[in-house]
């Protein structure tokens, strides 16, 4: 009852700040737990990469072109973007990304950079978050998620 596992990330990204100064550029991956009812699009427990960068002048159009350049690298130069507004406490501007189920966002608020000892007159950044599992599912065409933890050799076999 009083252990809260954890539904974001986030956490490497602020004791990051907290303990390095900018320039910042990492990526956090891990298991994040959500109360999401088990279907073919979404689990309980899934992988979670997020990312964070913190320099000088760096704007949303900084954060766009590195996920545009991730999404065509990892599904071709066809593949379209629509960057939509969405409110995420921690990020202003803020955006949602569509990509089917591929989501992430966000600019670094300048109140969490001053939280961090970070003095956002001088440094800006930007943080988002992807579902690994949705990254696998779109680029092998898998349409239930489920397939992914079964470990059914018949379904694992066509990755060699």
């Amino acid at each position: 009852d009083e252990i809260l596992l954890r539904t974001q990330t986030s956490s490497v990204q602020i004791r990051t700040m907290l303990k390095n100064k900018p320039p910042i550029a990492i990526i956090s991956p891990g298991r994040v737990y959500r109360p999401d009812a088990v279907d073919g699009t979404h689990s309980p427990i899934f992988h979670q990469c997020e990312g964070l960068v913190i320099d000088k002048n760096i704007t949303f159009g900084d954060l766009k072109g590195t996920l545009e350049t991730f999404a065509k690298r990892l599904y071709g130069d066809e593949v379209k973007l629509r960057f939509r507004p969405h409110h995420f406490p921690y990020t202003e501007p803020s955006a949602e990304v569509d990509l089917q189920c591929f989501k992430c966002g966000g600019i670094v608020h300048p109140q969490v950079l001053i939280n961090c000892g970070i003095d956002p007159e001088e440094y800006s950044g930007f943080a988002f978050g992807i579902g690994l599992e949705r990254i696998a599912m779109m680029r092998y065409n898998i349409d239930d998620m489920r397939l992914l933890y079964e470990n059914d050799q018949r379904f694992l076999a066509q990755f060699r």
